[in-house]
């Protein structure tokens, strides 16, 4: 098919190229762009009373939804809501203190500050922040870590007791914990302010997934000993995990009875309760607190069968009544706990904007991921200074919130209100309770995380990079800790970016007649290849860490291969300039001739002995310059100053046909056989066009290259995908440009977007050879370009030919 047919299946209009572009929409230059950005950098720097409204209104968010605020349509609903909520923050407050290794009044303190802050700068209404099983776990290795039990033994003289100074540690591991939370405030509040909120978006739904199902298997092994009632070493770094779980297997014959009793009837009653509340929950109003009804019952009956005096049973203990004062944290502790608050820091944001982006897009409304940012931020490092540890949203108390009907952020009031009733007067009733049975709530509210690992099953069949993300992520959450685990895990996610964009799907792509569509011809039956032209995508951008695999996509794709083309084409230009030099000598070899002839034809009238090429060769043959006479005469062979050599036959010939050696020496002028010449060896005088002999020669020259025709005038890369250009991806097109021109393909580019026209600016992409009449606004006009420009007449073509020199089939 030809460019003359093919052109009624292409749609025709005006063409449009990049210059063309421009004049059009006069778009800016880059030096207005650069005016441009500092004008704007002038008016942001410019304080007016709308941009200081507005600044305050983002600042503090409550103070453009609160007086707005509409008691009548949203009080009730935020009421019930916040009650509902307040009331899972009290066991869920006291169990996953014991996660973060603080007493269980920690727990309340946590659930009760945070919230208030974020009720000021917070733009989602609905999340529910608080405690959070993943976070808690990941200050429980900090404080452990760094608190450990041993260095807290009672030293009795110069005997040291297994008794634990339990005081002390905990105070001690409330400093980390304090430390710790402040710290991870800090940076998210830095974050924030610096409008990194997308930085988030670096931890992807199957990382979180996996980090936090990890996570949940690390609660479960530090649940364990007050499961049991036993007293594992605990273990602190890489593998942690592993020997915690060992060690807890080796003390299982020591088992407290009593302990592991109540553990069980609680995580029976526990998970018969809350199946019961799922199915009968869509006719209630309000869900079934199963988790306090657990605790007040659990509390009763410790406090009345006293568990802990008859049967050892641990229990919570004292619970002061009251709120602590504001304390400043130890900045002495900073330095090594870090590495642990940057990854609270990412792990809270990024479980807090994934459930906020959740109920927005639900409920209609918009969250700022910045200001998110520094709501989150703040919440921590304030709750800091009044003992909190690290807080974000939690899922379930979010869902409840929103189920039972919550608005606003007017619920997390009520529910601190119920929070702060039972610190003042509630906490004191709450000591005899088992510890067994805050740990069957862990376990029992872990249930949801754990099912997360039917996402392998799911992953399997939609994304396998998708599946190893999540393996590898649980994996080394498993062995190498959460703080190691974490940023493994960001670090392969990474690295699967990285070689998806290394090694990107490389396309041709063909026209769906018709229409201006291009698609990929392989994947799309319709699609027909336009003729001469070949048109080249990249599912990825070019830039430095795939220009090389790019350069050889398009040759493989194109069917080019640039080097031998270059190869082929100067052989060509070389024989060419080889012919034309013959053609010149067998011009001046012929003149000589006829005036020979003339003089002979001259001599013979006038009576004058004939003069015989035979008898001057003779003579010639004795003037030779070196060498042995003899061996000339029997070789037969003549010099002369313009480097040919006359071969004279030894068998009966042709008269005038004789045979030469372009540059032959005189020690090396016996041809033997014709086949053993070389290329470009030998012609006959008397050929009056391209002597047979150099076109045989030819012929094996061309099949030696293997590639010797080709039937592409133009090459168009489509750069639709490219959302940026480095350096060295402008140097590879522009050798990929210059490299095709060698061979007579021309390279043209489309679908260039705006700020990747402006990088080939200042990269010096643009030059007098190549122009932005290069650059097409679509493949569509690149294409309209090529066929009028070009068409199928300029195709450059070299058929091989069919024998070889000695006659066999190629």
């Amino acid at each position: 098919m030809d460019s003359r047919r093919f052109g009624k299946y292409i749609v025709e209009r005006e063409v449009l190229d990049e210059q063309r572009l421009e004049e059009i929409t006069q778009r800016k230059s880059h030096s207005d762009n650069q005016s441009s950005l500092t004008e704007r950098l002038k008016d942001s720097l410019r304080c007016t009373v709308p941009k200081l409204k507005h600044s305050v209104m983002s600042s503090l968010p409550v103070l453009y939804w609160l007086p707005k605020y509409s008691v009548w349509d949203y009080g009730m609903p935020d009421l019930i809501s916040g009650i509902s909520v307040g009331i899972m923050h009290l066991p869920q407050g006291l169990a996953y203190a014991m996660l973060a290794s603080v007493p269980p009044v920690f727990g309340l303190y946590s659930s009760l500050y945070p919230a208030l802050i974020y009720f000021f700068f917070g733009t989602s209404r609905h999340i529910s922040i608080g405690t959070f099983t993943v976070l808690s776990i990941m200050v429980g290795s900090v404080t452990e870590r760094l608190a450990p039990d041993v260095n807290f033994l009672i030293q009795n003289g110069t005997n040291v007791t297994a008794e634990v100074n339990i005081p002390a540690r905990d105070s001690y591991r409330v400093q980390v914990a304090v430390a710790t939370t402040v710290l991870g405030g800090l940076i998210q509040v830095a974050l924030g302010l610096v409008k990194f909120g997308f930085v988030g978006t670096y931890l992807s739904e199957p990382l979180v997934r996996a980090y936090t199902t990890a996570a949940s298997a690390h609660a479960v092994v530090a649940q364990l000993k007050y499961i049991f009632g036993v007293s594992p070493t605990r273990f602190s770094g890489p593998f942690s995990m592993v020997y915690t779980l060992k060690d807890v297997c080796s003390l299982l014959p020591y088992t407290h009875l009593p302990t592991l009793v109540v553990s069980a009837v609680s995580m029976v009653f526990l998970i018969a309760a809350k199946e019961l509340n799922s199915f009968i929950s869509p006719k209630l109003p309000v869900p079934i607190p199963v988790e306090l009804i657990t605790i007040v019952a659990g509390t009763l009956i410790s406090a009345y069968t006293h568990l802990n005096r008859n049967y050892t049973i641990s229990v919570v203990g004292e619970i002061p009544s009251g709120l602590s004062p504001p304390s400043v944290p130890d900045a002495s502790l900073f330095g090594e706990v870090i590495g642990d608050a940057f990854a609270l820091a990412m792990v809270g944001y990024a479980i807090s904007i994934s459930l906020g982006k959740t109920f927005a897009l639900k409920h209609g409304y918009k969250v700022d991921s910045n200001q998110e940012l520094v709501a989150l931020g703040l919440s921590n490092a304030v709750g800091g200074f009044f003992q909190c540890f690290s807080v974000c949203s939690s899922m379930s108390r979010s869902l409840i919130q929103e189920t039972t009907g919550g608005k606003t952020q007017m619920a997390a009031v009520a529910s601190s209100l119920i929070v702060l009733v039972t610190i003042l007067k509630l906490g004191p009733l709450f000591q005899e309770l088992p510890k067994a049975v805050l740990a069957a709530i862990v376990f029992v509210n872990l249930k949801g995380m754990f099912k997360q690992h039917s996402d392998i099953v799911t992953l399997w069949k939609r994304s396998k990079i998708d599946l190893m993300v999540w393996l590898v992520t649980w994996v080394s959450t498993l062995l190498l800790n959460l703080d190691l685990g974490l940023a493994a895990s960001i670090l392969f996610a990474l690295l699967t970016v990285i070689f998806r964009t290394q090694m990107p799907t490389y396309s041709v792509l063909g026209n769906v007649p018709g229409t201006e569509l291009y698609v990929d011809i392989e994947t799309h039956r319709e699609a027909r290849d336009v003729p001469g032209v070949t048109i080249f995508r990249s599912s990825a951008t070019v830039y430095f860490a795939n220009a090389d695999l790019y350069i050889e996509a398009l040759k493989e794709k194109s069917g080019l291969d640039i080097s031998k083309m270059i190869i082929y084409k100067k052989r060509q230009e070389a024989k060419q300039r080889r012919r034309e030099r013959r053609a010149e000598r067998r011009e001046k070899r012929q003149a000589k001739k006829e005036r020979r002839a003339a003089q002979r034809a001259a001599k013979h009238l006038s009576g004058a002995p004939v003069f015989s090429v035979e008898e001057e060769a003779g003579s010639w043959r004795n003037t030779c310059v070196d060498g042995d006479v003899t061996d000339r005469e029997q070789q037969g062979c003549t010099e002369r100053e313009n480097g040919t050599v006359f071969i004279i036959p030894t068998t009966p010939r042709t008269p005038d046909r004789w045979e030469y050696l372009k540059g032959g020496e005189p020690d090396c002028t016996s041809l033997g056989s014709i086949s053993e010449l070389q290329e470009g060896d030998t012609t006959t005088l008397d050929s009056s066009s391209d002597d047979t002999l150099s076109r045989d020669l030819e012929r094996i020259s061309l099949g030696s290259l293997g590639k010797w025709s080709w039937d592409i005038h133009s090459i168009i890369i489509d750069l639709s995908t490219a959302n940026f250009i480095d350096i060295v991806a402008i140097k590879t097109i522009k050798n990929i440009i210059h490299d095709f021109s060698e061979i007579d393909v021309d390279i043209y580019i489309a679908c260039c977007q705006a700020p990747v026209v402006e990088q080939l600016e200042l990269g010096d992409f643009f030059s007098e050879t190549i122009t932005k009449r290069s650059l097409f606004v679509s493949v569509h006009d690149a294409v309209l370009y090529c066929l009028n420009h070009r068409g199928a007449t300029s195709i450059p073509r070299y058929e091989p030919s069919v024998d070889t020199y000695d006659g066999t089939k190629l």
